[in-house]
């Protein structure tokens, strides 16, 4: 068994993904997509100060999203505690907790271990994923995809709203999907 992400390939599906809700409920990823996309963004967890600055941005423009026929949820591999912590930080988004590690590596996400307190003192989880931000089509195959191994440096959701208006306009495919042999 391979011990490093996988990358997911744009137009083929994309693993199950199940998570209990902040608030009750699950999120099961495909049972009612949004019209054009499922957003799905992968933070690092409460212990991560710039996943909240990230998020709130995401909260700023998710009736922009809707608009646009895009649902959004966010999920990382908190528990339900830090979930509704990191919820209370950043109303009105959907949060989903306890991303499993193994479903994390499914989705290509990197795996980091816990260093101690962060600089807003909360710990690390011995264990989390490193971020991620998904486009998924209704149809469950993936359309875009962004991984990070650190927290910084992630795709800016204003520049992602644009993305999905030229994609819908344009009927635009998803690209990346070649996964062939290549030339010497």
């Amino acid at each position: 068994m391979s011990l490093s992400p996988s990358p997911l390939l744009p137009r083929r599906p994309v693993p199950a993904l199940r998570v209990p809700l902040v608030g009750g409920g699950d999120f099961v990823l495909g049972v009612a997509p949004g019209q054009h996309f499922d957003l799905v963004v992968v933070y690092r967890g409460l212990h991560c100060p710039l996943c909240a600055k990230y998020l709130l941005e995401l909260s700023r423009l998710q009736d922009e999203f809707a608009q646009r026929g895009v649902s959004i949820i966010a999920v990382s591999s908190d528990d339900a505690e830090r979930a509704a912590a990191m919820a209370e930080k950043v109303p009105g988004l959907r949060f989903g907790y306890g991303l499993n590690l193994h479903s994390a590596r499914q989705w290509g996400l990197y795996i980091s271990a816990g260093r101690g307190k962060t600089s807003i003192n909360i710990e690390e989880p011995a264990l989390f994923a490193e971020p991620g931000v998904f486009l998924v089509r209704p149809d469950g195959t993936l359309y875009y995809g962004a991984v990070q191994t650190m927290p910084f440096a992630r795709p800016n959701f204003s520049d992602l709203l644009l993305a999905v208006d030229f994609a819908i306009s344009k009927d635009y495919p998803a690209r990346g999907e070649y996964a062939g042999a290549l030339p010497l």
